[in-house]
This record gives C-alpha cells, sequence and structure tokens, in this order.
C-alpha cells in the first residue's frame, strides 16, 4: 500500500492499556481521515485489565471478557486497523517501518510509518531452571495465560499448588488459589513476603497469610522444577527441600519487554526499560513513543528511574503520546511508586521509598510505626491498622508510607501518594483537613498520627 503524502500513518506495536489509549486518543485528537492508525497485537485480546487476572482465576470475576476494556471491533469501529495475532518482528529505525509476521501463517510484510508507538509491555520472569517450562508451570501476564491456567485447573485432579514469588502477583494468586480449593505453598526468595515493603511490615502479611491456610516458605530459592513420568510437572525443589505440585504458578515479578527495541538501537535505561523524555518521545528519536510496561519512568521521591509495571500509569502514558501525536501537547512528569493489592480481607499499600531505597539514593531518614484503628474505636467494625513511615531527618519531607491492615487501610495510602508529589513535610501533613466521622475514622486519621509521630521524631 503506497503512503500518500497528506496522510500520516502512525504504527502501535502492542494492543493493551499503553497502545491503545495512545491510537484512541491520537485518533480523537485528529479526527476520521487525517491520520492512519495501524496497531499490531500478536496476541488474542486488546486493551484488557492484566491486574483482574488473579481475581478471574480466583472466581470474585465469572467471566473473562468483563476485564476486556475494549474489544478489536470496537476499536476498529474507530478506524484504527488493528491487526490481531500478528507480532512486530523488526524495527528499522532509520527506514521508518516495521517488519510484522502473521502468527498463524508466518507470512511476513514490513509496513512503513511516521510516526511510532512502542508499547509492548513486560514479559513474566521466567527462572533459568530445569523444567521451569514443563506442563503445568504458569506466568499470568496476559489474558492467554489466565485461560491455560484455568484450563490447567479444570483438568488437573491434585489440587497441591505451589507459588513461586510473594510479591504482587504471587500473594494476589496464593488468594485466588485458596479460593479455588488448593492447598497452596508459596517459596520465597526474600526474608518476607511483599518484598515492595520494609520486611517488619512484610511481616505482617507473612502472618496473616499464614492465618489463611497458606504455607509460607521465606529465604528459599526454586533450583529446579520436578517432572513426572507424563512429562507434567510434580514438585518444585529448593537446595534443601521439595515441595509437591499439582501446578505451579510464578509470580517472580517482569521485566521490560524491549527486545525489539533494543534489537533497533533504542536507548535502554539500567532496568532494561526504554527511556524516554517528558513527553513519552523515545529519547534521541522525534518520531518514535513509548509507554506502559516497557519503560523506565522517573520516580519523584528518589530523582532516580524506576520500572513500575501498573496499568494506571499505561493508561496515563497512552494518554500522553496520544494527544502528542495528534498534534496536541502532555507531559508525564513521574511517579511516587504507589500501590494497593490484598490477600483475602488483609489489605496492604505503600507509595513512596523504602528505607533501603532512601538508603541507596543517600538520603537519612527517621522511621515511625504506630498502630491505629480504621474507625473511632467504640464504632462497630472497627479493625487495626499498622502505619510505617519514612521522613527525611532535618528537613521532615515526606519520603514513604506502608500500611497494612483490614477495611479502609488501603485507599488511605493516598494521603500519602499526595502529600509525596506535593513535596510536603511531616509537620505540614498533620494540619490536613480530612474527611471525620467515627464509621470513617478516628478524630486522628492513621495516616496523621504517624505524621505527628514522624514529625516529632525529625526533630529530636
Amino acid at each position: 500500500m503506497s503512503m500518500s503524502a497528506a496522510r500520516e500513518r502512525l504504527v502501535v506495536i502492542g494492543g493493551d492499556a499503553a497502545g491503545m489509549s495512545a491510537a484512541s486518543q491520537a485518533r480523537r485528537m485528529k479526527g476520521p481521515g487525517a491520520l492512519e492508525i495501524v496497531a499490531f497485537e500478536r496476541g488474542h485480546f486488546t486493551s484488557f485489565s492484566a491486574c483482574g487476572i488473579p481475581y478471574w482465576v480466583g472466581g470474585d470475576v465469572e467471566e473473562r471478557d468483563e476485564l476486556i476494556a475494549r474489544t478489536p471491533q470496537e476499536h476498529r469501529a474507530r478506524d484504527i486497523d488493528l491487526r490481531m495475532r500478528t507480532e512486530v518482528t523488526e524495527i528499522d529505525v532509520a527506514g521508518q517501518r516495521v517488519r510484522a509476521r502473521d502468527v498463524e501463517s508466518g507470512a511476513e510484510s514490513w509496513t512503513s510509518y511516521d510516526k511510532l508507538v512502542i508499547a509492548t509491555g513486560a514479559r513474566p520472569v521466567r527462572p533459568e531452571m530445569p523444567g521451569a517450562n514443563a506442563p503445568g508451570v504458569h506466568g499470568v501476564q496476559t489474558l492467554d495465560d489466565g485461560q491455560a491456567l484455568l484450563d490447567t485447573l479444570a483438568r488437573t485432579r491434585g489440587r497441591r499448588a505451589v507459588v513461586v514469588g510473594a510479591g504482587y502477583i504471587g500473594v494476589e494468586m496464593a488468594e485466588a488459589l485458596i479460593n479455588r480449593g488448593y492447598e497452596v505453598t508459596v517459596v520465597n526468595r526474600g526474608s518476607e513476603p511483599m518484598s515492595t515493603l520494609d520486611p517488619d511490615m512484610g511481616r505482617l502479611v507473612h502472618e496473616a497469610m499464614e492465618g489463611l491456610g497458606i504455607t509460607m516458605v521465606n529465604d528459599a530459592a526454586v533450583t529446579k522444577v520436578l517432572t513426572g513420568a507424563d512429562g507434567r510437572v510434580r514438585a518444585v525443589a529448593t537446595e534443601g527441600a521439595e515441595y509437591p505440585a499439582d501446578v505451579v504458578v510464578l509470580g517472580i515479578g517482569v521485566r521490560p519487554e524491549t527486545s525489539l527495541a533494543g534489537a533497533a538501537g533504542l536507548p535502554l535505561g539500567r532496568h532494561g526499560g526504554l527511556l524516554t523524555d517528558l513527553a513519552m518521545r523515545v529519547r534521541g528519536h522525534e518520531n518514535i513513543w513509548a509507554g506502559g510496561d516497557c519503560v523506565e519512568v522517573l520516580d519523584l521521591v528518589s530523582g532516580q528511574e524506576r520500572h513500575i509495571a501498573l496499568g494506571t500509569h499505561a493508561n496515563k502514558h497512552g494518554q500522553v503520546i496520544g494527544a502528542n501525536v495528534g498534534g496536541g501537547y502532555a507531559t508525564f512528569p513521574g511517579v511516587v511508586g504507589t500501590a494497593v493489592s490484598k490477600v483475602c480481607d488483609l489489605e496492604i499499600a505503600r507509595t513512596g521509598l523504602r528505607e533501603k531505597d532512601a538508603r541507596r539514593v543517600g538520603l537519612q531518614y527517621e522511621t515511625v510505626t504506630i498502630e491505629s484503628t480504621s474507625r473511632a474505636g467504640y464504632y462497630p467494625g472497627a479493625s487495626p491498622m499498622t502505619v510505617k513511615m519514612l521522613a527525611e531527618r532535618r528537613t521532615g519531607r515526606l519520603l514513604g508510607v506502608q500500611i497494612v491492615g483490614r477495611e479502609g487501610a488501603g485507599k488511605r495510602v493516598d494521603i500519602a501518594a499526595v502529600a509525596l508529589t506535593a513535596g510536603m513535610t511531616v509537620e505540614q501533613m498533620t494540619a490536613l483537613d480530612l474527611g471525620y466521622a467515627p464509621p470513617f475514622s478516628p478524630v486522628w486519621d492513621p495516616v496523621l498520627v504517624a505524621a505527628r509521630k514522624a514529625a516529632k521524631a525529625v526533630l529530636s
């Protein structure tokens, strides 16, 4: 197909949150006709919630399609030429074209672009060890992965599951498998689950998981996956033990999927993600943008680049890219590292820096930990909550907050996320005018109790 000089072509690699948000926003900005948009997606699905997969596997979400925000047909109805089951295998930066391969037929073709958006996402970390690819071993990054795991669960007679890794995905998948009636063992390389928390807060998660009947094995690295005579997984082995398994779920985390970009000579950061400017343009390339789980973002608290794979960021990146590609202007200033999760009724939240993050970037800090309740102590349903706060020594600038508790604990971290973004001190936080009534919080909200204690600590 020849390109007319009048009609620019935007090519998008990756059909999930960042890529299709960018395509949709560019289409809105440009209207019909002015911009040709071609998008490539190697999987079966577009614009889906990867964050929802554990809740679908666990049965909280009944239908897979509930996790799809927009189908390929809906994108095509907006005049986006979306090519499913088509994998881009090469980016020719000098020639402004990409080579794509039809996954079913193997047929390859080149497509030229005026503007390119790279939204290739992240890939689950698969450990390099014997048996890691055996039938019954599953990652959970895409809806295809979730479907494959559910198919295995339906076929498997045994009820023993091992989850490797205890980050967000590991903890959420452990809960999902408990809900499915499995005996669950979590094998974790760290000293406590949830390495995005400090170990003293991770300990609270550990105790709660054991209370649910999950067996936690910490300080243990899986060395191999053992298979039976049929070739299927039968156990995982660490240095000192074996754990029988009818199904294994990998929750070790993800890495940016940037092999294409790296091969094309585009700039990658120390975490392997693409480096962009504030407008989400790939550094040094006027007509290439990147967003979502394949990029590194600026941490506003530490001033360093980080890789954070979250749908919230991916959607924002897509909006920014689409505005810029479409002739408008938008920027993505960075993140403070906010995340929430749950294991059954335990809510886990964090934002900003952990102790080791603060040490790594050379910040001196004080830390305080307080116990409070989600509501006024006398109001029915009040439940305990632990809040840990880090503040910079002398200046009192808030550096980070971690919260573990029952109902009402998780979203309280948003108070701290706003304070971090605004660069507030803990003393300034103590004066925040937060909503209060006994059903919602004590007179002093738990976050403010921690701020008061931190304000004293930084002055002493």
